[in-house]
């Protein structure tokens, strides 16, 4: 009978464990975080980390920088939209197509889905508070994960790709 290792197609290394390791502290964290900030929907801070932690500080700030600058435009864009016009179908519809424009032409093209992400998740889920408190809420949740995201990649580095996933019978077998 082969060995066990030998039939499974892909390896889990060190560098996958620290990974792994490193991503759940960070998750955690920015969840106590988020709840000790007693914000109502602290999951959104571990979902933004969860969504930055990269393997190295530049590439986590550069996927920081997008989801910041759309979580902001469309939190935003949604209280104050919210606040004048309601919300119909056909409202939210120009508002996400507002959105598009608003960030091609503040160049922050890849923040557009962060943007719309954020308008649906204020306009469209029905809450008993006003649509700039969920805003403000949804911007800080998604800070508080980034925060935490960038500050343990900084502090908890990693040395390289994140696994080593070689099919059975490569050379590095």
């Amino acid at each position: 009978m082969p060995e066990l290792s030998s039939r499974i197609p892909y390896r889990v290394d060190q560098r996958a464990l620290v990974h792994s390791a490193r991503t759940a502290v960070a998750a955690v964290v920015s969840l106590l975080v988020a709840r000790g900030l007693g914000l109502p929907e602290a999951y959104w801070a571990t979902i933004s980390t969860l969504i930055i932690m990269q393997s190295t500080l530049g590439a986590a700030l550069t996927v920081s920088e997008q989801r910041l600058a759309g979580t902001a435009l469309g939190a935003a864009f949604a209280a104050l939209l919210a606040t004048y016009f309601g919300s119909n179908t056909i409202v939210f519809a120009v508002r996400v197509f507002a959105i598009g424009l608003i960030c091609v032409a503040l160049r922050l093209g890849e923040a557009y889905r962060l943007a719309s992400v954020t308008l649906v998740i204020v306009m469209l889920i029905a809450r008993t508070k006003p649509a700039w408190i969920v805003a403000a809420h949804r911007f800080v949740e998604v800070s508080v994960g980034i925060a935490v995201g960038l500050a343990l990649t900084a502090l908890w580095p990693e040395g390289g790709p994140t696994a080593s996933y070689a099919p059975r019978g490569s050379p590095s077998e």
